[in-house]
């Protein structure tokens, strides 16, 4: 008999869909309703990768033997680094923070290699800011700056921004209007009323712009605008008389230019905007749950990212303590890695670093990453095999359900054997 679950929780991408619909046959994922395309691809290769649920220099082991050579890495470590977590749940990061308390290690997220400027940006600026649940009841102007969520989260306007039917918004698509600003077209501003093409790198002399205009500053010449100065009056414009507008930017604001002051002009745009409406910005956060690392790390050591143990209280430093400047500089000399998704995306320099030290692994049995590792583990999928919770692009805590047996276990299961496993030696 097919079972149906309902409410299925997706983390594919920082939407974290949470209205899924799974039906399981046999033990197997039969079909999906509602996914986007690329979450429907990732359910569909969950069957496809059986691998052994630990290895040891590529060759299947026990997981108690891969626990015990993974701890004898750790513990001859003089500076460990862990890196990761954006694909795990708040159980498997917490235990993530635990190890490198103990270790005295340096512990980075994804957010290093993508909205990194932006955290910093807040940290400079703060943030006016909302839930995807406001921006569906309320906003009837939305600003897409940087990003293009057609294709890198599909659903985002159909369930959040800019389709459905709010409580303010009662004729949904129809009663907002959409903009999006970037440096080239994209299938988002096929779809957009307006979209404003900024100069390459030139993002912050528009934003600069648009916060004169909004203070009553004269158009300024094209030069020195960023943009087209008429299409940035008018932004400016819609951007006053708007009931309640949202701003979600991307990498292209966030790691484009001058990066983090990019983001903080932006902030501060919608803190002048608030002088006469209600105006919001948003991330669009790329992986399911590093938003959730983000948040486990600062209810645990008080900073977001790039955090070192090693003097026994947190320091925090970009740069200095991210997972690539660390490998790229040779300062580590043994790695964990909780979901290797963005290995590839780090620099040659930092890559042949990590292929040169011991490196520990901890992946879905689907992961399309298969880099050398000195151990492996192959864990359960939060969400698919193991319960857990995820936070949505906008800090919300969703809870995952588990829906599928399998014999692989948690990340959390396996960072705690190993933490256990060092506090007893020590």
């Amino acid at each position: 008999m097919a079972q149906v679950i309902d409410n299925v929780v997706c983390t594919q991408c920082g939407c974290v869909c949470d209205d899924l619909q799974v039906q399981v046959e046999s033990g197997r994922i039969a079909a999906v309703g509602r996914a986007c395309e690329p979450a429907a691809a990732w359910f569909a290769t969950l069957e496809h990768s059986q691998p052994p649920v630990a290895s040891i220099e590529g060759h299947p082991a026990q997981i108690a033997e891969a626990t015990i050579r993974a701890v004898e890495i750790l513990r001859s470590a003089n500076a460990p680094l862990i890196y990761g977590l954006s694909r795990s749940s708040t159980a498997g990061q917490r235990a993530a923070v635990a190890l490198a308390d103990r270790l005295g290690a340096t512990i980075d997220t994804t957010a290093s290699l993508c909205h990194a400027p932006s955290i910093m940006a807040f940290q400079q600026a703060g943030e006016s800011t909302c839930s995807l649940g406001e921006t569906r009841n309320r906003a009837d102007l939305v600003v897409f700056w940087g990003c293009d969520p057609v294709v890198t989260h599909p659903r985002h306007m159909e369930r959040y921004s800019v389709d459905p039917i709010g409580e303010f918004v009662p004729d949904g698509r129809r009663g907002r209007t959409v903009v999006v600003v970037d440096d080239r077209s994209s299938a988002s501003s096929a779809l957009a009323d307006l979209f404003i093409q900024v100069d390459s790198g030139r993002d912050f002399d528009a934003l600069w712009t648009l916060r004169s205009l909004i203070q009553g500053g004269a158009l300024p010449e094209r030069s020195g605008a960023g943009a087209p100065p008429e299409q940035l009056s008018d932004l400016a414009r819609r951007m006053q008389d708007c009931r309640s507008g949202v701003a979600f930017f991307g990498l292209g604001l966030s790691q484009r230019g001058l990066g983090h002051h990019n983001v903080e002009a932006l902030l501060l745009l919608v803190r002048d905007l608030n002088q006469y409406t209600r105006f919001y910005a948003r991330r669009m956060r790329l992986f399911g749950d590093v938003t959730g690392a983000d948040s486990v790390l600062c209810w645990q050591t008080g900073y977001p990212f790039s955090v070192n143990l090693a003097r026994g209280y947190p320091r925090f430093n970009p740069g200095e303590f991210s997972a690539e400047g660390i490998l790229e500089r040779r300062e580590a000399d043994a790695c964990l890695i909780v979901g290797s998704e963005t290995i590839e995306q780090m620099s040659a320099a930092a890559r042949a670093h990590l292929h040169d030290i011991p490196t520990i692994i901890l992946d879905y049995p689907n992961t399309s990453f298969r880099g050398t590792a000195t151990v492996r583990f192959t864990t359960a999928i939060y969400g698919v095999h193991r319960a857990g919770t995820a936070y949505r692009m906008d800090e919300i805590p969703l809870p995952l359900q588990g829906f599928l047996d399998c014999d692989y276990p948690s990340d959390d299961e396996v960072l705690n054997e190993i933490g256990r496993h060092i506090a007893e030696i020590s």
